[in-house]
């Protein structure tokens, strides 16, 4: 059985999740990159482990459980811990997209994978096609600012951590255009999807 397997990647407020919900409701798979990675960081999960032993205690609630705003302030605090913290994850979540992408290609003729920095760190090589949801630059900045009650300045300063949806848009096959309403984006997706399991 020959399995295309479709990469959705967007940037952070261009409404990749409600696309990806969408699809879901039309009952297709989608393998969510976050949910991974959420799991894997589960108290006792293999990126849990590798994160307490990088930053120590001092990213733990008194639950045990990560401190997510805690490590994300980190994360952004310094570059080089970034970079270094990245390459770190990198691995392991590579290594358990991966199983994820064997467990679904033996049941599916079709599926999806839902990565958040697909281009970023080079997953075009794991999918058949990319599909990029799409916003303009104001758009995802005012939606950013209202979605987390983040100023200009930290909205910016985590849009600047992707690459821009600009130059996603000339590497993606197909572009998701998010800036109008849901519905509008609803029948685009309804289209896409008929077209791609026919």
């Amino acid at each position: 059985m020959k399995t295309t397997i479709i990469g959705l990647t967007g940037g952070i407020a261009s409404g990749k999740s409600l696309v990806s919900q969408m699809i879901k409701e039309e009952g297709f798979v989608v393998i969510d990159a976050d949910e991974v990675v959420h799991n894997l960081q589960k108290k006792g999960g293999k990126l849990y482990r590798a994160l307490v032993a990088f930053f120590g205690d001092e990213i733990l609630q008194s639950d045990g459980e990560l401190d997510r705003p805690k490590l994300s302030a980190l994360f952004f605090s310094n570059r080089d811990v970034q970079k270094k913290m990245s390459q770190l994850q990198d691995d392991i979540i590579r290594e358990a997209l991966a199983m994820e992408r064997k467990r679904a290609s033996q049941k599916n003729a079709l599926f999806f994978m839902d990565i958040p920095l697909l281009f970023e760190r080079h997953y075009e090589a794991s999918v058949d096609e990319v599909w990029l949801v799409y916003v303009d630059e104001q758009t995802q900045l005012k939606r950013l600012m209202a979605r987390n009650n983040y100023t200009k300045e930290e909205a910016l300063e985590r849009i600047n951590a992707q690459e821009s949806l600009e130059i996603k848009k000339k590497k993606a096959d197909v572009i998701i255009d998010n800036n109008g309403s849901k519905e509008v984006t609803k029948q685009k997706v309804l289209a896409l999807l008929k077209q791609v399991s026919s």
